[in-house]
């Protein structure tokens, strides 16, 4: 019998995806938790409406993204940092501080997670750093960083 799940299932298959299963696994366990429903004519265009509208609202995402990245890359984000007196940083820059100064300079607010140092960052100069926007798109950015 072929069915659509509606979540993911452990051992047999993802969300919105068509299988084979036996009748009675069906019947009796899949279809009444509300883990798939019966893959019939009307249910399958239901799953291609819904399928085609994801893309589309994926599309609209990564034109997002697309945007974003391009205005990251516009010129370097300026990083403020408390200097001593033989010019070194005092601790050194984190992805809280590159956040908050995407969000100040840039106007986009981006999740320190998302954001990885590439090397260490304890005196002032130019760095880079990679920001992760998930489904494998990732842009590296120039980081500035000058003494307060």
């Amino acid at each position: 019998m072929q069915v659509i799940l509606i979540q993911d299932v452990n051992n047999l298959g993802g969300k919105n995806e068509i299988v084979n299963v036996k009748n009675g696994y069906a019947r009796n366990y899949l279809i009444p938790s509300k883990y798939a429903v019966e893959a019939s004519h009307s249910n399958l265009q239901q799953l291609q409406e819904k399928l085609k509208q994801q893309l589309k609202k994926e599309a609209a995402m990564m034109a997002e993204i697309n945007k974003v990245i391009e205005k990251l890359k516009e010129g370097p984000i300026k990083v403020g940092a408390k200097v001593g007196t033989s010019g070194k940083i005092f601790g050194s820059v984190t992805s809280v501080q590159v956040s908050r100064a995407i969000r100040d300079q840039k106007g986009y607010e981006i999740d320190r997670r998302k954001i990885q140092i590439l090397e260490e960052i304890k005196e002032l100069g130019t760095f880079k750093a990679k920001i992760e926007f998930g489904n494998g798109v990732e842009t590296e950015i120039e980081l500035e960083v000058n003494s307060e």
